[in-house]
């Protein structure tokens, strides 16, 4: 397993299993080598009938664990910014799912601390970039053969969010997938956010402010308006449409499988985001374990747009 990139998890539970199982069966040149979850059986679960793992109820045990080369941060939000400085620390290349951290002062501690290390060394895990309809989209939009993008119109649906999912998690928990697709898709920072909150779903749990409309407004003149509702109840649904000068283009409505039958017609929807988006993570995981073996850090960063954002000093981040 010498050859192999040693990977250590951090957070075994809905996404981190799902990363693990990645990791052994999709991606090649790596290997889970330590995992690390508050719940050890958990954990221990995650990983039954991988060779040479190690497992911990310490994140930083888990980074210290021999044969440990790279971090994979699936732990939730709150974790994050401890497991990221570690990571950090050590030298470690990382790739964190979002959101990198709940705050923006966190964030900011992030790259400061990234900036001192000279080097990148996070990657954030905003999987949308590698979708084959998201990719086509933007391939689309550079081109410019529909004209200058005027509005994205963005859905973002999931059928029930989790036990301890805040009004306020709607946003960096989901509609920030929007914020990074929509950077990403127009080459465009955000300039202006409106958040605008109707009557909340009788299925929304008490106190949760859930659906909420976002408008964003870009230094280049469009507008993104995003529909955020994460307790609809039949589905999970992201759905995208450019509105350009001389054309438009959606993507996200893709069929499953369509059932007619008794002169009716029933389309599957997907229930979760791991069903929906499972080739765009597996491209993600694997993008991410090719250039930290060659000793790069690409995709997703905590930096700017620019493929040569600067760190303080000078020095070079890139995206």
């Amino acid at each position: 397993m010498g050859d192999l990139l040693g990977v250590a998890v951090l957070g075994a539970g809905h996404m981190g299993a799902d990363h693990i199982r990645r990791l052994h069966h999709m991606v090649s040149g790596a290997r889970v080598a330590a995992v690390a979850d508050p719940d050890r059986a958990r954990a221990e679960d995650a990983v039954a009938g991988l060779d040479a793992v190690s497992v911990h109820t310490d994140p930083e045990a888990a980074l210290d664990a021999p044969g440990v080369a790279a971090v994979l941060i699936a732990s939730p939000g709150p974790a994050h910014e401890e497991a990221l400085l570690a990571a950090f620390a050590r030298g470690l290349p990382v790739l964190c799912e979002k959101p990198m951290v709940p705050d923006s002062t966190g964030a900011l501690r992030i790259v400061e601390a990234e900036a001192r290390s000279g080097r990148r060394l996070a990657q954030i895990g905003f999987m949308r970039r590698y979708d084959s309809e998201y990719r086509r989209l933007k391939t689309l939009l550079d081109g410019g053969h529909l004209g200058r993008p005027l509005m994205l119109h963005c859905t973002h649906r999931n059928v029930s969010s989790p036990p301890g999912f805040t009004s306020a998690m709607l946003i960096d928990s989901s509609v920030s997938h929007e914020i990074d697709a929509a950077r990403w898709l127009l080459g465009q920072e955000l300039t202006a956010v409106t958040v605008l909150r109707p009557t909340p779903s009788s299925d929304a749990p008490g106190g949760l402010l859930d659906p909420q409309f976002v408008l964003f407004e870009t230094d280049g003149g469009a507008l993104v308006d995003v529909e955020v509702f994460v307790n609809c109840g039949f589905g999970y649904q992201v759905r995208c449409e450019a509105v350009c000068e001389k054309g438009s283009a959606r993507i996200g409505a893709e069929h499953t499988m369509v059932v007619t039958t008794a002169g009716r017609a029933h389309e599957e929807v997907a229930q979760d985001y791991l069903v929906r988006f499972a080739d765009a993570y597996d491209r993600e995981v694997q993008a991410w374990v090719d250039a930290t073996r060659r000793g790069e850090v690409t995709g997703p960063s905590a930096w700017g747009l620019s493929s040569n954002s600067r760190l303080p000093g000078g020095r070079t981040a890139g995206v």
